[in-house]
């Protein structure tokens, strides 16, 4: 029998009687049907998967459900506040960062975590966040630009009062 496992997961206490190794984004898309984090490799390399585990950004497919146990989980749609989309996610529309769309996730929360580390990282320390995820459309460009350009909207929310994810 699968011990209860409990975590926090976009802010709501959930609960799971399942296998502690399960992985975290089989629970996230198929148990809590959120569709943000996307299978892409399986092994944790491509960063389709990426969520927030505590703030920072984690791979969902390699981490299992017990390594997660008791912490708290922010998937895509967990960055909403309010109605209002987060900082990170209005730069990457602005910016029209995406083609396919399928890395999406991936990017935003991982410029998501990078900003909750760094209130003002440098071009270097974004490369160096996104250097393994991947896009295959090659819109590369585009989302540097709109991590730089999260970078002052994130900036702009925090003096406005917001708080970071």
């Amino acid at each position: 029998m699968a011990d209860c496992i409990n975590l926090t997961v976009n802010g709501r206490s959930e609960r799971f009687a399942l296998d502690p190794t399960t992985p975290l984004l089989h629970v996230l898309r198929n148990d809590l049907a959120l569709n943000g984090p996307k299978y892409g490799c399986g092994l944790g390399q491509c960063g389709a998967c990426s969520v927030l585990v505590d703030g920072r950004a984690a791979r969902s497919c390699v981490i299992s459900l017990g390594a997660v146990a008791g912490r708290h989980v922010t998937t895509l749609e967990g960055l909403v506040r309010d109605g209002r989309p987060d900082p990170v996610q209005t730069a990457f529309v602005e910016c029209q960062a995406a083609q396919c769309g399928y890395c999406l996730n991936g990017m935003i929360m991982t410029v998501r975590g990078l900003l909750n580390q760094f209130q003002r990282p440098d071009r270097q320390q974004i490369i160096a966040a996104l250097k393994h995820n991947l896009c295959r459309c090659g819109t590369h460009i585009a989302i540097l630009q709109a991590a730089t350009l999260a970078i002052e909207l994130n900036l702009a929310d925090v003096a406005d009062g917001e708080s970071a994810t």
